[in-house]
């Protein structure tokens, strides 16, 4: 045994018998010291100044309302009305409730945004030439990765939960009762909350302590707002996540299952993720049919989750579900009742600093607003060139999978969806290995193990460009976009290298 008195200053402690700890011992019960050894302040005003927020510093927010949030505009209206500018907002995604944004960025509350969509009124202004500096835009793994290596720095995060106890611990739903609004996973503010130097969680739901499970644990958390309103919940369940009646979208949905059993990746113990849009999440339906005809089930599902996954998980056809976020209120019951729904955090989910969840994937199903014929995808901007959309985890995902299998119709409308270039590549080709159409399969040639099994399956397979020439036969050449050579957004690859911009849109020529 070593002697301790040969320990510098150690003789001397213990020669004394004295223990000063770290601080002053508290005596009070734990309910007479509840109301007064907290982190809740009288208002919102308060907890800005406390954070010491000043002008060029950003602030950050999710997006787990989707459309139904009222956090973003609650905060910025606060800012405006105390005095704020030269900020930068790094929200995980911004919807059509945040067009009074543009009213802040006229006035200088806002100079910058970090994102990874962008919908509605908002972003036909950026698209027209709202902002002086360029709109940058990145993936869900990107984004974590951004904030975890400190080149997205975030100064201080308002994050809105639908449950929070009065030392921070917080939730997307309560778990005492059936109050407050829920939203199910918090995952998207998870990065926010580790990193940010100042946490704020806007809750209109105060429940006692603690409030396990939590998603963001209280030594992450600085300040407590209570206030009546954070968001509406009937917002989450958005058009990108609507249960598809289409007959075409059902095709699809069909023609895609076919390829994933086609191709070798259903079997006993897979796993797999649906993205947002109709047909990408209407698979979900042939796979259960096929799932119960062989009698196998998914080890996992994974990223954002609906209804008729967790009806899965219910069944016994999904053993676990991984949810970065919760697309439906479904899904948000379902994080609370079910033990093996588990929330997970985006850089879990989708970072490519470590081995995330997406790298774990067999399978998953992608939804495009236009594929070219070297498979790149575009999921952000419209057939106008106007921002409409959401990078989200797609290329995240596409990636990270073994199989990435991309749905969309052959054209919506007038406009062809298969072209041949993309307006603005998001995921990049090499990461896309099967396209389904109502018309057609295509596989990308890198794949050529894919494309022997499916035609050995009865599946017939068309090259990408007949299936490009076949939409431009039945709508024609579209009119080509005029842009200026303003830049007004920068998209971000998942390993956060610049992988194409967006121009402002000539309305002048």
């Amino acid at each position: 045994m070593p002697d301790l008195h040969q320990i510098p200053h150690l003789d001397e402690i213990a020669h004394h018998g004295e223990y000063h700890g770290v601080g002053k011992r508290v005596t009070e019960t734990f309910a007479d010291r509840y109301h007064h050894q907290n982190k809740v302040v009288p208002s919102l005003e308060d907890a800005i100044r406390l954070t010491g927020l000043r002008a060029g510093m950003t602030i950050s927010f999710h997006h787990h309302f989707r459309n139904g949030d009222h956090i973003v505009n609650m905060v910025l209206d606060k800012l405006a009305e105390m005095g704020f500018h030269d900020l930068k907002l790094a929200a995980s995604s911004l919807s059509a409730i945040h067009a009074p944004l543009i009213r802040h960025i006229q006035n200088g509350v806002i100079t910058h945004i970090e994102t990874s969509g962008m919908r509605g009124e908002l972003a036909e202004a950026v698209s027209r030439g709202l902002m002086d500096c360029p709109v940058v835009f990145r993936s869900h793994g990107g984004r974590a990765s951004a904030i975890r290596t400190g080149e997205l720095h975030i100064d201080v995060a308002f994050l809105g939960a639908p449950s929070c106890d009065p030392y921070g611990n917080a939730n997307g739903y309560s778990r005492d009762d059936d109050e407050g609004i829920a939203c199910g996973s918090l995952g998207y503010a998870r990065p926010d909350a580790a990193y940010a130097d100042e946490v704020v969680i806007i809750t209109n739901h105060l429940v006692a302590y603690p409030n396990a499970p939590w998603a963001i644990p209280e030594d992450e958390v600085d300040y407590v707002v209570v206030t009546d309103d954070i968001g509406d919940p009937k917002g989450i369940m958005s058009g990108a996540t609507r249960y598809t009646k289409d007959p075409k979208e059902l095709l699809i949905a069909r023609n895609a299952a076919n390829v994933i059993d086609a191709a070798g990746y259903l079997y006993d113990g897979f796993s797999m993720q649906m993205g947002s849009g109709g047909a990408s999440l209407a698979t979900a339906r042939f796979l259960r049919q096929k799932m119960l005809d062989r009698g196998i089930h998914c080890r996992f599902a994974l990223g954002g989750i609906t209804g008729q996954i967790t009806a899965m998980h219910e069944e016994g056809l999904i053993d676990r579900i991984l949810d970065v976020q919760s697309f439906d209120l479904d899904a948000a019951k379902s994080l609370k009742n079910n033990h093996f729904h588990h929330q997970i955090g985006a850089t879990y989910y989708a970072s490519y600093l470590v081995d995330s969840a997406v790298d774990q994937l067999d399978f998953v199903v992608l939804s495009a607003l236009e594929i070219d014929t070297d498979f790149n995808v575009n999921v952000l901007t419209g057939s106008d060139g106007v921002i409409r959309g959401a990078i989200g985890g797609h290329p995240d995902t596409a990636e990270g999978a073994s199989l990435s299998v991309v749905v969309a119709p052959l054209t919506r409308g007038r406009i062809p969806t298969i072209v041949k270039h993309v307006n603005t590549v998001v995921t990049p080709g090499d990461a896309v290995d099967v396209v389904v159409t109502d018309h057609g399969i295509a596989v990308n040639p890198r794949r050529p193990d894919v494309k022997e099994k499916l035609e050995k399956a009865g599946l017939h397979v068309f090259t990408i460009e007949q299936l490009q020439q076949r939409a431009e036969k039945i709508v024609g050449v579209p009119e080509p976009i005029r842009y200026k050579d303003r830049v007004v957004g920068v998209v971000m690859y998942r390993d956060n290298t610049i992988i194409d911009v967006i121009r402002q849109i000539d309305e002048d020529a």
